[in-house]
């Protein structure tokens, strides 16, 4: 089933000359993670306003559980979460204060925020004043607060950005585990290595336009054959070669060395994300 249907869409804001969104097509199946991959400026993020309601003078078509957004109901926000890069919390609350009065404004019953500041390793820090919270605090509060009414539909905003690796892994494994759970997950980041851990799908976006869609895996497999650099002994100098993966058998000094027991290293160079992106796009992410 898809839960998100864009068709031919552009939005043009007002103080701007150009469309900055340029006719963008896309859908999103339920229990999918799909990333947004761009530089700044490439227009993720004003794509993510139109489907969480906050740009509504789009032309084209943006569904969401079957329902254009133009005309979606008050009660939309009951079924999304969304966490936003930079997260705006009232500073002079505490973390639980926070967390307690988002939760009122849900007509479903919430999570404990307590068990929620606990999964992302915040429990000692709940009655702390968010004034007095570092970025990486304040980013992982930002997601547990789009966690707290169990929506069907995540819109995650570079959750990742500002975090240490351990934190970074709590998150990422919070947002696999809510893939199990059946939700569909919309990803908005320029971290490549997000996006190939975690997405099913990825569009390509820069300049306001889509420049490819596909797996990870398959986006990377496209556009050339993986590369392999061996290093060999010869003559007790050692030499190094590079070759496609395609050619590897009948690289003759590579099959020599193999035989005789003189290779010293091998490793694969696979195209990463970015560079098929700077393939496609010109710029780097």
């Amino acid at each position: 089933m898809k839960v998100i249907e864009v068709q031919n869409v552009f939005l043009k804001y007002p103080s701007s000359k150009y469309d900055t969104i340029r006719g963008i097509t896309f859908d999103v199946r339920q229990g999918e993670i799909f990333g947004f991959l761009g530089p700044s400026g490439a227009g993720k993020s004003t794509m993510q306003k139109i489907l969480t309601g906050t740009l509504r003078d789009y032309r084209g078509s943006v569904r969401v559980f079957g329902t254009e957004m133009k005309h979606r109901a008050h009660d939309y926000y009951e079924h999304i979460g969304v966490d936003f890069e930079f997260p705006n919390f009232y500073s002079k609350f505490t973390a639980m204060e926070n967390l307690t009065y988002f939760a009122s404004l849900y007509s479903r019953r919430t999570s404990d925020p307590l068990e929620l500041l606990e999964k992302v390793g915040l429990q000692h820090d709940g009655y702390k004043k968010v004034s007095s919270y570092s970025k990486g605090m304040k980013m992982r509060l930002g997601f547990v607060r789009s966690l707290l009414h169990d929506p069907k539909l995540l819109f995650l905003d570079e959750p990742t950005s500002g975090l240490d690796p351990a934190n970074a892994r709590i998150l990422k494994d919070m947002i696999l585990e809510q893939k199990k759970m059946g939700k569909t997950i919309l990803l908005t980041t320029h971290n490549m290595h997000d996006a190939e851990e975690l997405c099913d799908r990825v569009a390509f976006i820069a300049g306001g336009t889509i420049k490819a869609i596909d797996t990870p895996h398959a986006l990377r497999k496209c556009k050339a054959d993986t590369k392999v650099e061996y290093r060999f002994l010869d003559n007790e100098k050692e030499k190094q070669n590079v070759c496609a993966l395609s050619d590897l058998a009948h690289a003759e000094d590579f099959q020599a060395a193999l035989q005789k027991g003189t290779l010293t290293s091998i490793h694969s160079k696979e195209q990463t994300l970015e560079d098929i992106f700077i393939e496609l796009t010109g710029r780097g992410l």
